[in-house]
Order: C-alpha cells, then sequence, then structure tokens
C-alpha cells in the first residue's frame, strides 16, 4: 500500500481532531485547492501536485500547472491527498437507521416486488450520512433487500424461509422474484439527496432463489423466463389486458410495468448470487433472454473469471468475504477482487459494514490491494467503477472538468488507516465536518466547569 507523507499542518489539525473549516463558503463560490496529490481516477490518473477549481458545483480546471482565478477562496491542502468522494455500493444509507427496528429496504407483499422503488423511503435525516460522509464518502448505491438478505452486515433477520412457499403459502411467492430497483444518492447535507432512481432491478438467485421459487433452483429460473415472457406479453396486448380480456399473468401490473426497462435492455438484474454454478446460470439467462446482470456477492467469482469478462458483466462484491459462511461460499477468498480485476472484469466494492460502518468502505480498499488488486483499480472500484455501472458516472465518480465537485481532502493516503477527511465536498458544498458521534465526544470528553443538566443531583 502507498505511503504518503503527513504535513506538518496535516498532523497538527489531525492530532487536535480539527477539521479544515470553511464557514461562509457558498456553492457559486469559485474554490481553488492548491498544493494537492490529486488521485483523479479519471483519464488524467495520479497528478503528483497540482489544482483542483470548481464553481457553481462544477469542477472547471484540474491540472499540474494550474493557477487560482482571480477571486477564487483557495484551500492549500499543504501536500495532502485529494480524491473523488468514494460510494457506498449496496448500502443501506438513507433507509435503514437500526437494522433490528425495520427497514425501507424490503417488502412483503403479494402485489409489490418489481415495483418497490426505494426513493420513495429515502431519508435525507438520517444520522448515519454525516458519519458516512466522514470516512470519504459522497455517493451511495442504495438496493432492495431481497429474499435472503444479502449479507451485508444489517439484514441477518432476513430469512429465505420467510419467503418459501409451503404448507402457509397459497404457491410460491411469485412478487418475490424481484426485490424491488435501487437508487444512488449523494450524501450531501439538506436537501434532496436523490441522484438518480431506478437504477437497477434486484433479484436473489442461488439458494435465496430457489426458496421464493418452492425449493429448488431450477424452479427458479423457469419463474423467471416466465415472468420475463408475460412482460413481453403485456407490452404487446395492454389493451386487451385493460379489457379483463387477456390471459392471467403472474405478476401484479404494477410488477409487468416496472420490468418493462429491464425487458428492453434499459435497466440491468443485479443477481444476488454467490456459487460459481449459479453465476454461470445468470450468465446463460442474460444471454438468453437478452437482459443486462450484475453480479452481487459473488463468493467464488474468481473461478469463473474469464467468462464474467467475456459477458461484460460488472461484480459487486464485499473484499473481506473470506470463510465459507454457507455451502454457496465455500471458495470465497479476499484475492476474489484482485482476481476479476486482473481477468479485466469491471469490479466495484461494496460497503463492508452495513449502514452503520459504511465509512470502512476505504478500509475495504485497502485490504484489497493487500490482496492483490492494484492500488489503481481499488481507487476505481470504490469511485468511477460504482458510477459507471450505475448510471452516474457523466457526473460524478472522477474528478474532471464538467463532473460534479464531490471531492475529499485527506492529510494521506486515503487507504491507510491513519489518514483523516479534512474537508468533504458534495456538489462543490462544504459538508459539516460532524456527526452525532463528534458532538457526542465533544460534550463530554471534558466535564470540567457546569456539568449537563443530566449530571445535576437535587
Amino acid at each position: 500500500m502507498r505511503k504518503v507523507l503527513f504535513s506538518a499542518c496535516a498532523i497538527a489539525a489531525l492530532a487536535f481532531g480539527a477539521p479544515l473549516a470553511f464557514g461562509g463558503m457558498a456553492k457559486a463560490d469559485t474554490v481553488a485547492i492548491t498544493n494537492a496529490r490529486i488521485l483523479t481516477a479519471g483519464p488524467a490518473g495520479e497528478i503528483a501536485s497540482g489544482t483542483v477549481v470548481f464553481k457553481d458545483g462544477k469542477i472547471i480546471a484540474i491540472g499540474a500547472n494550474i493557477a487560482a482565478p482571480a477571486g477564487a477562496k483557495v484551500i492549500d491542502a499543504h501536500g495532502g491527498v485529494v480524491a473523488p468522494g468514494f460510494f457506498a455500493t449496496s448500502s443501506l444509507l438513507g433507509a435503514v437507521e437500526v437494522g433490528s427496528l425495520g427497514n425501507d429496504l424490503q417488502v412483503d407483499s403479494p402485489d409489490i416486488g418489481a415495483a418497490f422503488d426505494v426513493q420513495y423511503g429515502l431519508n435525507p435525516e438520517s444520522g448515519l450520512l454525516p458519519v458516512a460522509r466522514l470516512g470519504g464518502l459522497t455517493s451511495a448505491v442504495v438496493l432492495p433487500i431481497p429474499a435472503g438478505g444479502r449479507g451485508d452486515g444489517d439484514d441477518e433477520d432476513n430469512n429465505a424461509s420467510d419467503y418459501t412457499a409451503g404448507p402457509d403459502h397459497d404457491g410460491p411467492k411469485s412478487h418475490a422474484l424481484f426485490a424491488g430497483q435501487g437508487a444512488v444518492i449523494n450524501l450531501g447535507s439538506g436537501g434532496d439527496i436523490l441522484t438518480k432512481a431506478r437504477v437497477a432491478m434486484v433479484a436473489p438467485f442461488g439458494q435465496g432463489g430457489a426458496a421464493v421459487a418452492g425449493g429448488a433452483r431450477g424452479a427458479q429460473i423457469v419463474a423467471l423466463k416466465q415472468a420475463l415472457a408475460d412482460v413481453r406479453d403485456y407490452m404487446k396486448n395492454k389493451a386487451a389486458y385493460d379489457r379483463g380480456a387477456y390471459r392471467k399473468l403472474a405478476l401484479s401490473r404494477g410488477d409487468l410495468e416496472a420490468l418493462i426497462p429491464v425487458v428492453e435492455g434499459r435497466m440491468p438484474i443485479v443477481a444476488v448470487v454467490g456459487r460459481a454454478s449459479d453465476i454461470r446460470q445468470v450468465l446463460a439467462l442474460a444471454r438468453e433472454e437478452h437482459v443486462k446482470v450484475i453480479l452481487d456477492g459473488a463468493q467464488e467469482a474468481w473461478m469463473v473469471a474469464p467468462e464474467i469478462a467475456q459477458a461484460g458483466v460488472p461484480v459487486l462484491l464485499n473484499p473481506l468475504d473470506d470463510r465459507p459462511e454457507s455451502y454457496e461460499e465455500l471458495a470465497a477468498t479476499m484475492d476474489n477482487a484482485g482476481r476479476l480485476a486482473a481477468a479485466g472484469v469491471t469490479v466495484a466494492l461494496e460497503s463492508t459494514g452495513g449502514s452503520a460502518r459504511v465509512r470502512e468502505t476505504r478500509y475495504g480498499a485497502g485490504n484489497a490491494v493487500s490482496h492483490g488488486m492494484t492500488y489503481d483499480a481499488a481507487l476505481a472500484a470504490i469511485t468511477i467503477n460504482p458510477a459507471k455501472i450505475f448510471g452516474v458516472a457523466d457526473r460524478t465518480g472522477s474528478l474532471e472538468p464538467g463532473k460534479d465537485a464531490d471531492l475529499v481532502i485527506w492529510t494521506g493516503d486515503p487507504f491507510e488507516p491513519l489518514s483523516q477527511a479534512t474537508a468533504v465536498f458534495v456538489h462543490g458544498q462544504a459538508q459539516p465536518m460532524t456527526s452525532r458521534q463528534t458532538e457526542l465526544r465533544d460534550r463530554y470528553k471534558t466535564l470540567g466547569g457546569a456539568l449537563p443538566s443530566a449530571y445535576s443531583h437535587p
């Protein structure tokens, strides 16, 4: 892992817990960050010492020999690092506060599966967003939780058995073939956090998919094919369907409408899958049905890396998955990300600790580097790759002129645990460098003088 020397200013700021302050800075201001090592995650690569200039929320210039424009607010990075804001991929941010107290990422309704849309349950005031920002995150991909969960640390109670057809169910729950539609959000404070809605349709495969189809993997593939065929028939016969003059379809009208972009190839399916043989089935389904897919989880993906690369299918994975927690993950290894990237697969690293620990995304990237992934590939896997995979690379994910000024100033290499974010910008707006946790720390770390009212005794 790369080593970066801290500047004296940065060390002093870190020692006293003092982030850089930008009071009064408005989005419309012209801002120039100078004397920075810049990790662009874009075509320019790494700039050893340069300047980033942004105005009205957009980057307008970046390079090694750029002077700060007249009248610009200048921030001297003192040799620190400027990097794109990171992505929390497959995260629960904005939709789950405490998993055991419920979430807005999962439904169990006979009429709503594919039609479920996470955008309507987002909470911009979530106390977890500031915590994530302090970890250098400025965007998140929020995906519904399918039957059986996603194994991301916050959905252990979402068991596949809860969705299995059996004596207490009137046949398979067809709606549970699809968990719903995800969204990309920004983590800026105040206002609308939605960046792009309906970016993907989530579906469980392997053991989770088998559960919703009656208990067998083969049944799920057949059920999916029938569901997609029903959508195509519905598209051709909407008038007859509206008159009640068409055959009964397994999915509700809402689900049928939601799946039209999938069969038209405009919306990918995020296939939650682990086992290598199941991954091959997903790739075959995509070829036969002419749909786009994204592999999620994919603990055994390294075993079929050439096939995934040839199909041009991206992979979302947890870089810390290294133990077989089920028979679907017997070949799990922390080399997974590095092997896939080396094979030419587009990899995005998922947040490694649920919504409460999503700030550890950068640690996961550092671990991927220590297990064979190149530094540049790991940086891309938490910046530009998720932006490309979910259709927002024209706006964010790298530092390039014309893109949103979503960036972070670090005291050192962001993959090094001791490095700290000293400033975070979302759409060019400086973000508060505090969270509920830091406020509690500051309130109680020194109890000299008058105590808070809770400490008063009659």
